[in-house]
């Protein structure tokens, strides 16, 4: 497991709303048996409700994401399985979104 790969959502319930789920944990922390996720939401969901800082579009195999920040969470890693692709190339936008979700900075 990698530091921003995108996994398919494993909960049923949840997986036609937020149908990815992105691992922000540091790989330093792979010992631990919980990955650190953001969900990923239709934008189109969203609409209105967008803030650029906290909630940054993502495009991901085409389709414009948001970037869930507030619903940061924790999932076991045995549910995420394989990875389908990563957004570590958005990695300064995910971080800066975390970090005002916590700082507000």
């Amino acid at each position: 497991m990698a530091q921003f790969d995108v996994y398919r959502n494993p909960s049923e319930r949840s997986r036609e709303r937020f149908p990815f789920l992105v691992d922000v944990q540091n790989n330093l922390l792979e010992d631990l048996h919980t990955r650190i996720v953001i969900p990923l939401g239709f934008s189109k969901d969203f609409r209105g409700h967008q803030l650029d800082r906290l909630t940054p579009e993502i495009t991901y195999e085409g389709v414009s994401y948001l970037l869930l920040t507030p619903q940061l969470s924790s999932v076991s890693g045995k549910v995420l399985r394989q990875p389908i692709g990563t957004v570590e190339h958005l990695r300064l936008e995910i971080l800066s979104a975390v970090d005002f979700a916590i700082t507000g900075i």
